[in-house]
């Protein structure tokens, strides 16, 4: 099933524009992202072709099932009470079924884990950007001979160094284990290669070395130290950085370069906006979408504010989202009871 199919079949219950344009933040190269809440025919909610969500091939336009949009509700999910919290002028459909679903029956205590917690998810994402961006990596795939080296009295040498040095190769290598040394191995050299040697690694993508036979009374050339640890761990920062690096928005990608201060400003923009939006909702019961600081947060997105001193700005709204939780007098928890009814009560309706 498609949006065309849901709009063809007329089974959209809601539908807003999200994103920059709802929350007042939009600028003249912004998108227009939709969102909206729609409901199954009679035969595919009972039946086995149950949809919680569809969306188009660039996520900008997504649509919510009825049962599972208030699921996310009873959560606090932060973009689906900012969905249901949508402004009268970004609200392009709403079915009169839709009223029944009131945000004042699903504002509560739970916002300060599921804003701030997405928050704190996205400041994480941008320190892991930041790191990408300041840490760029080659192109070229380390192996993991380049984690090994040969030990050498209190020191080690660098395994390539090593080979090129003595004019050996990896090929004509054989190792064994080192009983009791974990990652430590005698390594012997054939150099007539009729010894059956199966060299220090197989092939360039071998994540772990090659051990052999060796023959009695054979004397080992060197003992070698394989980090396989630190080899794991940069075969999964190179496929991320090559992953984002394929993947990453080129406009906002350059956006960040120009202005220099090494972060996605655009994440933590938003990073900023989801806090400020549970301190809102936790000292005033309510939740308005559209934030009465534009130019601060516009120019958080610009650059023009240090990285560190964005953390601090964070850290500060942590705590004060605490202080209000703790005096706040919103519900615990939403009644789960009552918007069962009322969901019930809204499926009988349509179906009937």
């Amino acid at each position: 099933m498609t949006i065309q199919d849901l709009k063809s079949q007329n089974l959209i219950l809601f539908e807003v524009i999200s994103g920059s344009k709802s929350f007042g933040l939009n600028t003249p190269t912004s998108d227009t992202d939709i969102k909206g809440v729609y409901y199954l025919p009679k035969e595919q909610f009972y039946g086995l072709q149950y949809i919680t969500q569809i969306s188009n091939e660039t996520n900008d336009e997504v649509y919510y099932e009825l049962g599972r949009f208030v699921e996310l509700l009873l959560k606090n999910n932060p973009n689906i009470l900012e969905i249901l919290a949508s402004p009268e002028d970004c609200i392009l459909y709403k079915h009169p079924l839709m009223e029944r679903l009131q945000l004042h029956d699903f504002l509560s205590k739970l916002c300060k884990d599921s804003f701030a917690g997405y928050a704190m998810t996205q400041i994480k994402k941008a320190r892991g950007l930041k790191k990408k961006i300041v840490n760029p990596m080659a192109k070229e795939r380390k192996s993991l001979l380049d984690f090994c080296a040969i030990l050498n009295g209190y020191d080690s040498v660098p395994l390539s160094k090593w080979l090129e040095k003595n004019n050996l190769y990896q090929e004509q290598c054989g190792l064994i284990n080192v009983p009791n040394a974990k990652g430590i191995y005698a390594l012997f050299y054939d150099a007539d290669k009729t010894l059956g040697y199966r060299g220090i690694i197989k092939n360039e993508l071998s994540n772990e070395v090659s051990l052999s036979s060796i023959p009695k009374g054979e004397e080992p050339t060197g003992y070698l130290s394989c980090n396989l640890e630190g080899y794991s761990k940069y075969c999964k920062e190179y496929a991320e950085y090559w992953d984002w690096i394929e993947k990453r928005n080129e406009e906002r990608y350059n956006t960040n370069q120009q202005h220099g201060k090494n972060y996605d400003s655009k994440n933590m923009m938003h990073t900023i906006r989801l806090l400020q939006t549970a301190e809102q909702i936790l000292a005033t019961g309510n939740l308005n979408i559209r934030v009465s600081n534009r130019e601060e947060l516009l120019a958080i997105k610009a650059g023009e504010m240090e990285y560190d001193a964005l953390l601090q700005k964070a850290d500060d709204l942590i705590a004060s989202i605490e202080d209000f939780y703790n005096t706040s007098t919103l519900q615990e928890t939403p009644d789960i009871e009552k918007i069962i009814a009322i969901l019930v009560e809204m499926r009988k309706e349509l179906y009937n």
